[in-house]
């Protein structure tokens, strides 16, 4: 599951950089989505091949624990879990249920245009595509609250990834709580740049 994670965080970054280029105009982020399905169109796809086997494995992984997590409870059972602990593994789970919903919704939004309610979705033209949707307020506003889950999943997962690869031991340390909470907030700004930008007017 750790693995996994790592890969779907380096995807996000990657997918990152490319939406920023929204701000340069629509020459520079038409141009890179061109490559992407021209020149790069088979990287983009062995791309898209290893996130899809992620997230599948991701979700498995997922439910397995989550199986052995109440298969190892017995009946009568009585010692409470800390709060924190138990807050945080609810909020993996069901956070991560809010984002498959996103990620489907993302794909038939800006992938597939088979849904645009922002207005017609017009294939190779990211640019138009992208203002024309976050024109929409509620389109806009979640886009950003599921940035906000992911950023939190991002946060809790590489914590716990981290301790699983044994990076840190068994004992947090200062260094990693740092790094997954810069994680969380670069990820969460560089996809919510992009639909406030928008809205404030921007971009667009």
């Amino acid at each position: 599951m750790a693995v996994t994670g790592i890969i779907g965080i380096g995807f996000v970054l990657a997918h990152i950089t490319g939406n920023l280029l929204v701000f340069k105009g629509p020459n520079a982020i038409n141009s890179y989505s061109h490559f992407l399905h021209g020149p790069g169109a088979e990287l983009l796809w062995v791309a898209r091949i290893v996130l899809i086997l992620a997230v599948i494995l991701h979700v498995a992984a997922a439910y397995s624990l989550t199986r052995q997590s109440h298969a190892a409870r017995p009946d009568g059972y009585v010692k409470r879990v800390p709060q924190a602990s138990t807050l945080a593994s609810r909020f993996m789970r069901w956070g991560g249920v809010l984002l498959l919903v996103f990620i489907v919704f993302h794909i038939l939004h800006f992938t597939t245009g088979t849904f645009s309610p922002g207005g017609a979705y017009v294939e190779g033209d990211v640019y138009h595509n992208v203002v024309q949707a976050f024109h929409v307020w509620w389109v806009a506003a979640f886009y950003m609250v599921s940035m906000v889950f992911l950023g939190l999943h991002l946060y809790h997962g590489a914590w716990s990834s981290a301790r699983t690869l044994s990076i840190t031991g068994n004992s947090p340390h200062p260094l990693h709580h740092r790094l997954s909470v810069l994680i969380a907030l670069v990820v969460w700004l560089g996809f919510t740049l992009v639909p406030l930008g928008v809205l404030l007017g921007w971009v667009g």
